[in-house]
């Protein structure tokens, strides 16, 4: 069974592709997600019978569990204890057997995130500065109101508009989730240091980041050349439980260390809540004045998971698996909704998808070749009569995915069975200082791998030693600089706006980046540097089927309205030119195929007067062209040599 993305009947036609029509179809990007995805739902099951599901399994049960816990931690020390382990793992339960059974996007992991603990708090300190007695109440609401507007976003096709997201936002968004893991990890340290208790505190210190290491070169393992590959895939597959055991063990080890009063993770009664209250609390009570005042913070949540579930389906998603699989964005929201509306009316933290460790499963469930490859030299150093040394390189592809529903369900049981007593009292005797090493060792996860640090390493280099095929170097540092100064904007706000009593309002910060990108930066920077610095984050026909086909991307259709303009007002002139005929032979192929052109603009928005209602038109959004309107980067691309270009052409597949 494959798929064919090409005659896939999920498309929007130039003319009809618009904001009013998506509006006025609802149910349609719904419809075809289940009908596309349902024919492969007996070999999700079945695909799940083998040895990487099992890995996947353990691996993404820790990944989730380890975060949960350190999250409820920090929601539990920031609303007077109202929410604590028996909430992270009910909600964690729900969304994983909802997701596991019923999505198009299985390999999506669902749980409790950083943002969402934010999120609670600062509503909780809110509404204490009015009457606290309303918070559980109100949170019923404000859960909601976000489902109401999550079924909406579904219905009304509009998770369409995330293919206009490109790296400028999501690896500023990454960067963001990165320092907030980092800083909340840093806080949760603090706790035990209160009270003065000094020897506590610095062992607990050392333990985080003992615990932090670990996993990080245990996980690193798999990239190196020691050992057999077969012990190089356990060690980086049980990372997490192996540091975790060892750790939990190291603190209750005897003698000096049995004098540090260690603080543990707390816990409760088996399937009960925290505090003394039901599941269910009488939500039907609040007056509507608040019951109305929750509906903008229902929008911020929507808003938040719009783009942080998005996000994460598409991380989950990445290029660099192969995988065969059609995604179903528009589906996933409605149940994202579902699994809104249910939490709230529990009082639970709300779930929703991992951005951090959403690669995770999909890269534990990937298999890896190994294969080595010998690059000869041309002339050899020790002797100058003897043969050209060989160096052996290790190259690793991925080939194959395990796409498939069990993983994700086994977790589900799995965390369902760590709410029964003897589990908890288990994870009751792991040191708080662990979870601060969960907090650093995910944060560091989206920081290390961010293209804005590898950008910022890359400008503090040394010219000289930078590779002479390397892309940057066919963007000015300068221009470079400006790029990347945009992102570092983006993110210090959101940083800023979530230390204050306004963190609610941070996802609109990262939201605008989107329209910012689309709008403005086509008209600071040319094509050929946006090409460079910037793409889409969606990628790969498994994603494009669920969104409506690819954008074409604003400075694209800039650059063919101005050519159309040029060409208008001389066409003799311009006729003759290889972007002309480039022009005239896609406008004469579209005619031949008649197929639907996939709208590719930021709605509603116009370039130089036009409608801005584009079509890719089999233009390539993401290849390096030559400058059709000279200029000095053109003279230089002009006068490359074939040598150059081959070398150049070999360093990009490389990178």
């Amino acid at each position: 069974m494959g798929l064919n993305a090409t005659n896939d009947p999920y498309r929007w036609r130039k003319d009809t592709g618009g904001l009013r029509q998506r509006l006025s179809h609802p149910f349609r990007g719904m419809y075809h997600d289940v009908r596309r995805r349902l024919p492969y739902y007996w070999s999700d099951i079945m695909d799940g019978f083998n040895y990487r599901t099992f890995a996947g399994t353990v691996r993404i049960y820790f990944v989730n569990l380890l975060p949960a816990l350190a999250f409820q931690l920090d929601m539990g020390h920031n609303t007077d204890g109202f929410f604590g382990i028996n909430e992270a793992l009910l909600s964690s339960v729900m969304a994983a057997v909802v997701f596991s059974l019923f999505s198009a996007q299985p390999l999506t992991v669902v749980g409790i995130t950083g943002l969402i603990s934010l999120f609670n708090y600062t509503i909780f300190h809110i509404i204490e500065m009015y009457d606290v007695t309303v918070y559980p109440r109100f949170m019923v609401w404000v859960s909601i109101w976000a489902g109401i507007f999550h079924w909406a976003a579904a219905i009304f096709n509009l998770c369409d508009y995330m293919r206009t997201i490109t790296d400028f936002s999501s690896q500023t968004f990454a960067l963001y989730v990165g320092t907030i893991y980092i800083i909340k990890g840093v806080e949760e340290l603090s706790v035990n240091f209160y009270d003065e208790r000094y020897l506590n505190g610095f062992a607990s210190a050392l333990i985080a980041v003992l615990y932090t290491l670990s996993i990080y070169f245990l996980e690193k393992v798999r990239d190196t050349t020691f050992a057999r590959p077969l012990l190089r895939q356990l060690l980086s597959d049980y990372a997490y439980p192996i540091a975790t055991i060892f750790w939990t063990g190291f603190a209750h080890f005897p003698g000096n260390l049995s004098r540090v009063d260690f603080l543990h993770l707390p816990t409760t009664r088996a399937f009960y809540p925290t505090v003394d209250r039901p599941w269910v609390v009488p939500f039907w009570t609040l007056s509507p004045r608040w019951i109305f005042a929750a509906l903008p913070f229902g929008l911020l949540m929507t808003l938040l998971f719009y783009y942080d579930h998005n996000v994460s389906s598409l991380t989950a998603q990445a290029r660099r698996f192969p995988l065969t699989k059609p995604a179903g964005f528009h589906w996933d929201f409605f149940l994202l909704g579902c699994t809104c509306f249910g939490a709230g009316v529990l009082n639970i933290p709300l779930p929703n998808g991992l951005v951090p460790q959403a690669p995770v499963h999909t890269d534990a469930l990937t298999t890896y070749a190994e294969h080595v490859n010998d690059i000869r030299t041309t002339k050899s150093i020790a002797d100058a009569d003897a043969a050209p040394p060989v160096i052996t390189e290790r190259v690793t592809t991925a080939e194959r995915v395990a796409q498939q529903r069990i993983s994700h369900f086994l977790m589900a049981l799995a965390l369902l069975g760590t709410m029964t007593g003897p589990l908890l009292t288990v994870l009751g005797l792991m040191p708080r200082a662990i979870f601060s090493g969960v907090f650093f060792i995910v944060g560091w996860g989206s920081i290390a791998d961010n293209d804005i640090v590898a950008r910022l390493l890359y400008l503090c280099q040394e010219p000289r030693f930078r590779q002479p095929y390397h892309p940057l170097r066919r963007v000015k540092k300068r221009v470079l600089a400006q790029f990347v100064a945009w992102q570092l904007a983006g993110w210090a706000a959101s940083v800023a706006v979530s230390q204050t009593v306004g963190a609610v309002a941070f996802p609109v910060i990262i939201t605008a980046l989107v329209p910012l990108r689309w709008v403005l930066f086509p008209r600071w920077f040319r094509r050929e540097d946006l090409e460079v610095l910037d793409g889409l984050t969606a990628t790969g026909e498994v994603v494009h089927v669920s969104l409506g086909g690819v954008p074409e991307m604003p400075e694209v259709r800039m650059e063919r309205v101005r050519e159309g303009r040029r060409r208008s007002e001389d066409p003799e002139g311009v006729a003759g030119t290889r972007s002309g005929n480039v022009l005239d032979e896609i406008e004469k192929r579209r005619g031949r195929s008649g197929e639907p052109e996939p709208e590719g603009n930021w709605e509603g928005h116009e370039v130089d007067g036009q409608s801005g209602e584009g079509d890719g038109g089999g233009v390539k959004q993401r290849t390096n062209r030559r400058a059709t309107d000279g200029g000095e980067g053109a003279s230089e691309r002009e006068e490359e040599s074939d040598d150059t270009r081959v070398g150049q052409q070999e360093y990009n597949s490389r990178c």
